[in-house]
């Protein structure tokens, strides 16, 4: 499907469009992948295991893997490179990282910052890195997922909040980057903020029967978020900051 866009014709939906997908591995990497997959999209799983990339591929056919540290920015550098130049980048979903808290503010270690902290830079890497072939792109997208402790910090999660914040505020400065390369009425690219409270996925109701996880947001609902970027004009998405169910 495309619509009129001026003298531009915009092709609407991820059919076709190629999408790394950082932290592929996790529970909500996995959903994001084969979501994407099942679209139409050509997915580039990203991850540091390559065990578990190969798993990956196996359960989700037809997408393709790299190994990658992604808290390496050369690293970053030179796979954003190759994978831009042989073929055109239109998305990044960034979903490394994970709840890290302790006891009120002297139980925020560093081991504990460390961890966070690598969240941040690994969004601060990926984006950095991709964003030329993002800005090229007829469709680029970027998504990053955070937490509703931004809107309403507490002591024991301190460290993941505030990298969480930092995330945040770098993704709005990506979103102006968007709009000052490409202008306000040839805007093509979208940065975008999820926020959930967590994620649930199906292993974690298995390992817990007992739990209901209440105000959680299934892995599933945010991966058909993540496929729905397609389908909605950049202008209407830079910049915004979606709650998910």
């Amino acid at each position: 499907m495309s619509e009129m866009n001026g003298d531009r014709i915009d092709r609407i939906g991820v059919a076709g469009r190629r999408v790394v997908v950082a932290g592929a591995t996790s529970a909500s990497g996995t959903a994001a992948c084969r979501a994407l997959a099942a679209a139409g999209a050509q997915v580039v799983a990203l991850g540091s295991h390559a065990g578990r990339l190969d798993e990956l591929a196996l359960r989700v056919p037809g997408i393709a893997t790299e190994v990658c540290d992604l808290a390496d920015s050369s690293a970053v550098d030179t796979l954003a490179l190759r994978l831009s130049t042989s073929a055109p980048v239109d998305g990044l979903v960034h979903l490394v990282g994970g709840w890290v808290g302790g006891r009120g503010i002297p139980g925020q270690t560093d081991e504990g910052w460390a961890t966070v902290e690598r969240s941040f830079r690994t969004l601060r890497n990926t984006t950095r890195a991709f964003y030329p072939a993002l800005v090229a792109s007829e469709a680029g997208r970027v998504a990053f997922v955070s937490s509703t402790s931004v809107d309403a910090p507490t002591a024991s999660g301190a460290d993941y909040t505030a990298a969480k914040a930092a995330s945040e505020s770098w993704m709005r400065s990506l979103a102006h980057g968007f709009r000052t390369d490409q202008g306000e009425s040839e805007l093509r690219a979208a940065a975008v903020v999820f926020v959930v409270k967590a994620l649930v996925d199906d292993g974690m109701r298995t390992a817990a029967p007992e739990k209901t996880f209440p105000g959680f947001t299934d892995v599933e609902t945010l991966a058909s978020a993540v496929v729905g970027l397609w389908d909605a004009p950049a202008g209407e998405l830079d910049g915004a900051r979606i709650r998910l169910p």
